[in-house]
């Protein structure tokens, strides 16, 4: 709590002389604490947000303001916001009751006005923000933004996010050639991309399976142009054309992620390609 300190002086015929110093404290009657309810966040994703503001004191407090900063920070001179405020998502609460929306800006910042506080009660304040091109990205990124409640009786909180560093999957299938004859060649490429900061590595079990329709005879199979042997690598039932490769055999390297000069972050997936060549 802010501590007051204070000393008077007299002054008199050409003289001056001082008090004693007076000390108090300033007690605080708002507090305000922020907490997100997402444990992290991924490009495009949308975090939910709850500010409580506690008026502990016998009076009400009124016309009080939130603002919140959606973590922005400078750059290249200019500030950007790793957060964007999602449209419509506020609910208000007022002693625990859900009560009419009060006024709010977007921005960023973002801004909700005309909010009022009964004497030894609270309001709660919970919203979502989307995910920016701005936001960190990688292994050690996180986003710290704050509330800041102007008025009467100022307070803040802020609330820390962090980037949820796992392997995030994508697959892709191709075909070659697209047209093929009776007992010719054919090849299956199939493309796997990782955009998230985590390898997927060998314990994350993946799998690949197909049924291949015709069904393919003398199978050759690759990882990344590396030679694949059944059963070791992978498993074939020529008769159904059932094919799975053995879990945990493919691994995908992590994402890089670079800030551009805008400021906004670009991610280079981490890929791994395997290749299954055979006869029909």
């Amino acid at each position: 709590m802010p501590v007051i300190y204070n000393q008077a002086t007299l002054s008199y015929s050409g003289g001056t002389t001082n008090s004693n110093i007076t000390v108090g404290q300033v007690v605080e009657v708002l507090t305000a604490t922020k907490s997100a309810v997402s444990g992290g966040y991924t490009p495009g994703d949308s975090i939910a947000y709850v500010v409580s503001i506690v008026n502990s004191g016998d009076s009400p407090l009124t016309g009080l303001t939130v603002t919140d900063d959606l973590g922005g920070y400078e750059f290249g001179g200019g500030t950007l916001y790793p957060l964007s405020y999602v449209d419509g998502s506020l609910l208000y609460f007022v002693g625990g009751v859900r009560a009419d929306v009060p006024t709010v800006e977007a921005g960023p910042p973002l801004v909700i006005s005309g909010i009022d506080i009964p004497a030894n009660s609270n309001v709660t304040l919970v919203y979502e923000a989307e995910v920016t091109e701005f936001a960190p990205l990688g292994d050690d990124a996180s986003i710290t933004n704050t509330a800041v409640v102007t008025g009467a009786c100022p307070a803040e909180g802020d609330a820390t996010v962090c980037m949820e560093c796992r392997p995030e999957l994508t697959i892709s299938k191709s075909m070659c050639p697209d047209s093929v004859t009776c007992q010719g060649a054919l090849t299956y490429t199939f493309v796997v991309q990782n955009t998230g900061c985590a390898e997927a590595c060998a314990e994350d079990a993946v799998v690949i399976s197909d049924t291949f329709d015709p069904v393919l005879r003398d199978l050759a199979v690759t990882l990344d142009d590396q030679a694949l042997s059944a059963p070791g690598d992978y498993t074939y039932d020529e008769a159904t054309g059932e094919f799975a490769t053995v879990a945990g055999r493919i691994t995908v390297p992590g994402a890089t992620f670079t800030q551009n000069d805008d400021g906004s972050w670009t991610t280079t997936p981490g890929v791994t390609v395997l290749t299954v060549s055979g006869t029909l």
